[in-house]
């Protein structure tokens, strides 16, 4: 090996939202370097709504993303309305969740099936895993148009949803949508199961374990949820979601166009699935419960390349639960719209909702007309990149060290990583926060 050293690069990481890549750097046989470029265009969403209205704030920060766009409505939509001091109702808090669950359907039947289980099975796409697996695809992609279905009913369309308004909703679904999403929700649950099995055949490599710090919202019930008031990490500490600056510290560097993320003691840590389930999977039942024993038998290891298995663990999840809460909907009378008056006011709110990939957390402050004076938003992929850094550094050293073989063998090995995360890159790419 030369004085100058040996790079590692990958220009662009495959089967991930957005555009990023990889850059090691060996020297002396030691890793002296590993960055997680992201260099998809910024994106100036907090600007962007200074001096807007608040009634204008979800419309706005809902296109940062599509696959996204729920989770970001709702966490704004609980900022704002805790700002303004609106309660939400039982139906509302209900639909809410309901959009959410249908949004994570969406989004991890994507990056389980579609994106990181073709590594896990040694095909370099889906298109190639679909001539062995067919059915099992052809399943993965209608489990996948089923959570786009749910938004569009709760959120008047599959992506950018419109019917979610602050206070309420403008159209609740009649009582035959409902049970049509219940039953489509327990006709999955079979096929699932299928893939539980599947995935606890596969031998989950171990190349990027190393100690991690878990951090995801205490549910607001004794259950597995995926919204709270409290941010927790796996070592017992709490705080109020309010006093999030006092715990997340983003900060930016050279290589990035979206920031870091550390706790306030500097360390860097994980949200996701594999965080919540950390925190919270004993709160699992039913066979969300049976698929968390059977994926997870010693329970959740360091290892970030089982958060595809957690992700799964919740895709079951979110089918029982979407069931439940379709159920407690369906109890209630059948009305055309739901909405909680209230009165404009200066204020500032803090809002946080566990999404896909991990905590999302909102904030906004507004003057007496309701005019944006503040915002800002902290993603999970923002929240993730330095800890994504951190595993693509053990990662490298251990498979150096164990002589992995050619370089596109330890390229691969090293976008797994990185896929296993399941970044959303154009929701990281906020630098400024005013």
């Amino acid at each position: 090996m030369s004085a100058a050293g040996r790079s590692i690069v990958i220009p662009h990481l495959g089967r991930v939202e957005g555009h990023g890549g990889i850059f090691v750097k060996v020297v002396g046989g030691r890793v002296h370097e590993v960055n997680m470029d992201i260099f998809e265009g910024s994106r100036y969403y907090e600007a962007l709504l200074k001096g807007k209205h608040f009634l204008d704030v979800q419309g706005v920060i809902t296109r940062v993303c599509a696959i996204c766009s729920a989770g970001h409505t709702v966490a704004a939509l609980a900022a704002l309305e805790n700002a303004l001091g609106i309660g939400s109702s039982p139906r509302v808090f209900k639909m809410r969740g309901l959009l959410t669950l249908g949004a994570t359907i969406e989004s991890h039947a994507l990056h389980v099936f579609a994106l990181a289980l073709p590594d896990f099975l040694g095909f370099d796409s889906v298109i190639a895993m679909a001539e062995k697996y067919p059915r099992e695809v052809t399943f993965a992609l209608k489990l996948k148009q089923l959570g786009n279905r749910i938004q569009e009913l709760i959120g008047g369309r599959a992506v950018h949803p419109v019917n979610t308004l602050v206070g309420g909703f403008g159209k609740l679904p009649r009582h035959r949508d409902l049970e049509e999403i219940r039953a489509a929700l327990a006709a999955a649950q079979g096929p699932l199961a299928g893939f539980v099995e599947l995935a606890a055949s596969i031998e989950v490599p171990d190349f990027a374990a190393r100690p991690t710090v878990f951090v995801a919202l205490r549910p607001h019930e004794e259950g597995y949820r995926f919204r709270g008031s409290t941010l927790c990490t796996s070592r017992g500490e709490e705080f109020p979601v309010a006093e999030y600056r006092d715990v997340v510290r983003e900060f930016t560097v050279e290589h990035s166009h979206a920031k870091h993320a550390a706790l306030a003691s500097g360390e860097t840590y994980m949200v996701g699935s594999l965080a919540r389930l950390a925190l919270w999977g004993d709160r699992l039942v039913g066979q969300a419960r049976e698929a968390f024993q059977r994926l997870f038998p010693r329970g959740v290891e360091e290892n970030v390349l089982t958060n595809t298995w957690a992700q799964l663990v919740e895709l079951v999840h979110c089918l029982e639960r979407g069931q439940q809460v379709c159920e407690e909907l369906l109890g209630l009378p059948e009305e055309e719209r739901e909405m909680q008056d209230y009165r404009v006011r200066a204020g500032r709110g803090v809002g946080a909702i566990e999404v896909p990939r991990g905590t999302l957390i909102h904030e906004y402050s507004f003057d007496d007309d309701g005019i944006i004076e503040s915002a800002n938003v902290i993603t999970p992929t923002a929240q993730n990149l330095a800890n994504t850094e951190r595993d693509l550094r053990a990662a490298v050293e251990r498979l150096l060290a164990s002589d992995v073989g050619s370089e596109s063998i330890l390229k691969l090995k090293l976008e797994m990583v990185a896929r296993a995360y399941d970044p959303c890159i154009s929701c990281s790419v906020h630098v400024t926060c005013l």
